[in-house]
């Protein structure tokens, strides 16, 4: 049955929400206020009509906005598509009954994403398409076109197509090509090649390399392992210059970058060590070497190979000691952080409970914590706050724009 229904609020997905005697309903690709219309099925709004589009509705910039599940906010104005994202770190660490200073939102421009992945198939016609997957479905949606990547990605899409089809040699094989821009070019680490059948045949490993090459790729790796290198990517992090490793972690945009890596600095300047945990290949390490000496540590012996490899690479650093160590699993104890009066920290999604509660004790009085996910970051920041912190002030950094993905940065002090 069709229902019209006006939309109240955006979720923490992204999907607008109508609240309904029968519960919240889900209509995706709408804004607050709006009238609309559509069929309900298990609590999602399908077929969705605009019937009275909201005065921040704004035309999205797209070709594939709809189909492909990526931006899947781009018809927001910007001012409310910000202070919504500043709205949903608020909300998280209210659960858990923090208060403080929660700045603007740090904005990116379009054009600026330096990592994709692009996934890879074959269509109907036999040829390679490389895309995104539509929302909530496994089904590819071809990309001629990214607003929200560097366009040095998007004018090699036809040649990555070129590079892909190697990878399909086993129908079971799903590639997805982790594509990055480096400063000498394109570093390409392809994932969701069939191994189980034998993997990629050699045949088939010098058809990718040839197409990398004519592709005039940087550098091609098969889930970490390199086919092919005629440049060493590399990437800047403060002074120093850094080899990337295949299929490395990177944050996803430079600007966003700067922005955290500025708030961390300013927040540690006067430190006389600082220890960088879960530094993956030196993102904060290297800049925070132009103010103390550092500890970084990660459990990514390829990262930490790299961050050793770039010591000595630029000016005016002090001395860096890294290790490889799981912080999981071995947290860096306050007899591991004697010494640091500063800590910075960027852990994955899950966040770093374990680790958060082994600086509590420690003799830190400034914590950074860079964090991908407000809802993990709201829980350990309850920890360091009983410990005595003060969680001085968060800023949202949106980093993947147009998406309902948020970033911060937030400084503790005692």
């Amino acid at each position: 049955m069709t229902e019209t229904l006006t939309i109240s609020r955006v979720g923490g997905q992204g999907d607008g929400i109508a609240e309904t005697p029968a519960g919240p309903v889900f209509a995706p690709l709408t804004l607050p206020g709006e009238t609309v219309r559509g069929e309900v099925r298990d609590g999602r709004l399908e077929a969705v009509e605009i019937v009275v589009a909201s005065p921040d509705r704004i035309a999205p910039v797209s070709p594939h906005y709809g189909d492909c599940g990526g931006c899947s906010l781009q018809h927001w104005a910007a001012g409310p598509y910000l202070d919504w994202k500043r709205e949903q770190v608020r909300l998280a660490l209210a659960r858990e009954g923090i208060e403080t200073d929660i700045e603007a939102t740090v904005a990116v421009p379009p054009g600026t994403r330096r990592r994709l992945a692009l996934h890879a198939r074959r269509g109907e016609d036999g040829r390679v398409v490389l895309g995104f997957k539509a929302r909530k479905s496994w089904r590819l949606v071809e990309v001629t076109a990214c607003p929200v990547a560097d366009p040095r990605l998007v004018s090699a899409f036809p040649a990555l197509a070129r590079v892909a089809e190697a990878f399909l040699e086993h129908p079971k094989s799903a590639p997805t090509l982790h594509v990055t821009a480096t400063l000498t070019g394109l570093d390409v680490d392809v994932t969701g090649v069939e191994r189980r059948s034998g993997g990629l045949s050699r045949d088939a490993q010098m058809r990718a390399i040839e197409a990398a090459a004519a592709a005039g790729l940087a550098r091609l790796s098969l889930a970490g392992e390199t086919l092919m290198m005629e440049r060493q990517p590399k990437v800047a992090f403060g002074p120093a210059t850094v080899p990337l490793p295949p299929g490395g972690f990177l944050q996803a945009v430079p600007e966003a970058e700067a922005a955290m890596v500025a708030r961390a600095m300013e927040a540690v300047k006067g430190a006389k060590k600082i220890a960088d945990l879960f530094c993956g290949a030196g993102t904060f390490t290297f800049p925070l070497a132009t103010i103390a000496p550092v500890l970084a540590a990660d459990a990514s012996a390829a990262g930490i190979a790299a961050l050793k490899a770039g010591i000595g690479t630029g000016p005016g650093m002090k001395p860096v000691t890294a290790e490889v160590r799981d912080l999981f699993r071995r947290p860096m104890a306050p007899y591991d952080l004697r010494g640091c009066d500063a800590v910075v920290l960027d852990p994955p999604r899950a966040g770093a409970l374990e680790q958060t509660r082994q600086i509590a004790p420690s003799k830190a009085a400034v914590v950074v914590y860079v964090s991908c996910n407000p809802v993990t970051f709201a829980r350990d920041a309850r920890v360091l706050i009983d410990a005595g912190f003060r969680l001085e002030r968060v800023t949202p950094v949106d980093q993947f724009l147009w998406s309902a993905h948020v970033e911060l940065a937030a400084v503790f002090r005692r």
